[in-house]
């Protein structure tokens, strides 16, 4: 999953829904036992993620956070569960990564979720705690946290810090927050496009009707794309300085152009 940009919810209690959701389109499916389930209904979750004849390579399980108190319970679970990726709400401490980690009886990858101040402190740490492949935001119980608004401008630095911190740690591009209006397509596109240009590789989704439109957002467009392919075809064919429509080509406009092709698997 290490391309993957598009990350779809699914409640665990809801297992006619698993294999739904893989056949979807989306690069990855998040069967969730935190905030999807009620209290009363986790236990029941928890059997009918272990009971599910699914392919297992493209799912990740959400558990409860580590102040909650379903999550030794969680860790009881993750001894037996078949899912390659843990997602760690509320992430804080590499101790609790390290207790993850440990609960399982194979190699899993980790995504920490940034959803409070002291998260977001620590974020250097987490991000460096082994097993750690990837952060992700929650934007909504990050705002909660600091008392802010929820909307792009307050959580602008937040965002900024996380892809920061993510390249510093040399682990994958964090993973934006949910698009809630799940209705609203245009909506969902500008927040994966504002996600991509500051750099995040991915978008969490709450519905089926979000895969389309976040796919081809975090897609280069048409447009990047010939541009890239001119850029590859210049250098291949010149020696010496190199330019392109009247602009130079330097290295780091070169690997731009790589990265795109990459994007687009073209390269």
């Amino acid at each position: 999953m290490r391309h993957a940009a598009t990350f779809l919810f699914v409640p665990g209690d809801r297992p006619d829904r698993f294999a739904k959701a893989l056949a979807s389109g989306a690069d990855c499916v998040i069967i969730d036992l935190e905030d999807a389930v009620q209290p009363q209904a986790k236990a029941e979750a928890r059997q009918a993620i272990l009971a599910a004849d699914i392919d297992w390579s493209r799912v990740a399980v959400r558990i409860n956070n580590a102040n909650l108190p379903y999550f030794e319970e969680d860790r009881q679970f993750l001894r037996v569960c078949a899912a390659p990726t843990i997602i760690l709400p509320k992430a804080e401490s590499p101790h609790t990564v390290a207790q993850i980690r440990a609960a399982c009886a194979r190699d899993v990858d980790v995504i920490v979720m940034i959803e409070t101040a002291r998260g977001l402190a620590n974020m250097a740490a987490l991000l460096s705690a082994p097993g750690v492949r990837r952060a992700a935001f929650g934007h909504l119980d990050f705002a909660l946290d600091l008392g802010c608004a929820s909307d792009w401008e307050p959580l602008l630095f937040t965002r900024s810090q996380m892809v920061l911190q993510s390249r510093l740690a040399g682990v994958l591009p964090p993973i934006d927050s949910v698009t809630t209006d799940y209705k609203n397509a245009e909506a969902a596109v500008a927040d994966a496009v504002a996600a991509r240009r500051l750099g995040f590789g991915g978008k969490f989704l709450v519905h089926p009707n979000q895969i389309a439109p976040v796919t081809s957002a975090f897609r280069p467009s048409a447009g990047e794309i010939a541009w890239a392919e001119q850029v590859i075809a210049a250098c291949k064919s010149k020696h010496g300085a190199i330019a392109l429509d009247g602009k130079m080509i330097d290295k780091p406009v070169i690997e731009s152009a790589q990265r795109i092709l990459v994007r687009a698997n073209l390269h």
